[in-house]
């Protein structure tokens, strides 16, 4: 039974001790590029965090946090770069597959009463779960009435997306995924290859808009029919995670739907009463107050 609203983060044997002065180290560091640039990563899980950092000093080739955090002071082309790392990118077409299912299944009769169906995916990364959504709106014939808003803090991933392309090697998976979603044909339909990538169709990315938006720092920007904000949550801490639950609930028109990833859950969140659970497993769940 999780004591919060997402389950914590796997901690590796050699990362449960912490170094105090590391920490204090990094503390420093995600104040300092919050009061630099804005870019505010200070309520993210500590031992996530952790990770990234060491990975970001491993790609500047740096000894400690503080030369870290002098660097990105001084040099605001490695700002990116931290912030590439600080903000997870891990995405895949249809990934959890049985949230696609439980959607095409429990949402999809609902939403095609619309006549416009508004769907915000925040935190969309570098948009391989934005096109996933894009495919099963358009083979249940509700992508021509859609307007996807797909957002996210990191630039690079945004810029990423709105090319539509993905390595080849990631499409066998990519393929099963798509058949245990419930996808309604051929998967190799959706793309086609040049080189060593598969672009996506065009048309996937018509009613799709690609914008910058911080779910730490930002407001709601419309109200939508569809809320996906999938496995970001577990990167926050708690009273964070809490503040995005109000933003996401407070983003929904009546009787909207939130899906979340397999790890996060409105349970022990003030808002747990607020939704209909439609699907347990796969987070699906739609707004009741």
């Amino acid at each position: 039974m999780p004591l919060g609203p997402v389950a914590p983060e796997t901690v590796k044997p050699a990362e449960a001790s912490a170094d105090p002065v590391q920490d204090l180290e990094i503390r420093l560091l995600l104040q300092a590029v919050y009061e630099r640039y804005g870019y505010d990563f200070r309520d993210y899980a500590l031992g996530s965090i952790r990770r990234r950092v060491r990975q970001g000093l491993q790609d500047e080739g740096l000894a400690t946090v503080s030369a870290l955090q002098d660097r990105v002071l001084h040099d605001t082309a490695s700002v990116e770069r931290l912030v590439s790392v600080l903000s997870v990118s891990m995405t895949s077409l249809f990934r959890h597959p049985g949230f696609y299912r439980a959607f095409r299944q429990r949402a999809v009769p609902i939403l095609k009463t619309h006549p416009v169906v508004r769907v915000w995916h925040a935190g969309c990364s570098t948009g391989e779960e934005v096109y996933s959504m894009a495919i099963l709106l358009k083979e249940e014939g509700l992508y021509d009435r859609a307007q996807v808003y797909a957002t996210d803090m990191n630039t690079a991933a945004l810029r990423q997306a709105t090319t539509g392309s993905m390595p080849l090697r990631s499409l066998r998976e990519a393929a099963a995924c798509y058949v245990l979603g419930g996808g309604r044909g051929r998967l190799a339909q959706h793309y086609e290859l040049r080189g060593t990538r598969a672009w996506l169709d065009p048309s996937l990315r018509q009613n799709v808009v690609f914008a910058e938006h911080n779910l730490v720092t930002d407001r709601s920007f419309n109200e939508f029919n569809v809320v996906l904000c999938r496995n970001v949550l577990i990167y926050f801490n708690r009273p964070l995670q809490e503040r995005v639950h109000s933003l996401l609930y407070g983003s929904l028109g009546r009787r909207g739907f939130l899906g979340l990833g397999n790890r996060e859950t409105v349970r022990f969140t003030p808002y747990e009463d607020r939704y209909e659970v439609l699907d347990g497993t796969d987070r699906l769940y739609r707004k009741i107050a």
